[in-house]
């Protein structure tokens, strides 16, 4: 006879508690394991959205009043970047472009007629 033929109902069955009590703990560290994963990621939301909200602000005066009438709309994006907004307003005469730019800080609009500048406003107070 061998060992597992020789055993007790009741040594298997201490034998196999070992093995349900870990499954156990494993299946319960897989929840706890759940909450910590939707933890960091509620945590790194979190952060991602703080950090966001303290950006300072890109648009300085400075900037805008580099911005000569006159310029083509690839000088005005080098300088400030990218508008936040654009309007099109096609007439049959002329075609015109608004770019604004806002932040907290203030907006600045910049009206292009036939592609250079015509007109620009800020309301940056810093």
């Amino acid at each position: 006879m061998t060992n597992v033929e020789t055993m007790t109902k009741l040594e298997v069955r201490s034998r196999s508690e070992p093995r349900f009590s870990s499954f156990a703990r494993r299946a319960g560290g897989r929840r706890s394991d759940r909450r910590r994963v939707i933890f960091i990621r509620l945590l790194l939301i979190l952060l991602l959205l703080l950090e966001s909200s303290c950006v300072p602000d890109r648009l300085r005066q400075a900037n805008v009043d580099e911005v000569a009438v006159g310029m083509s709309r690839k000088q005005v994006e080098s300088i400030l970047g990218p508008p936040t907004e654009t309007d099109t307003k096609d007439f049959p005469v002329t075609k015109t472009l608004t770019y604004l730019y806002r932040q907290r800080s203030g907006t600045v609009t910049i009206v292009f007629k036939e592609d250079k500048v015509t007109e620009k406003q800020s309301t940056l107070t810093r």
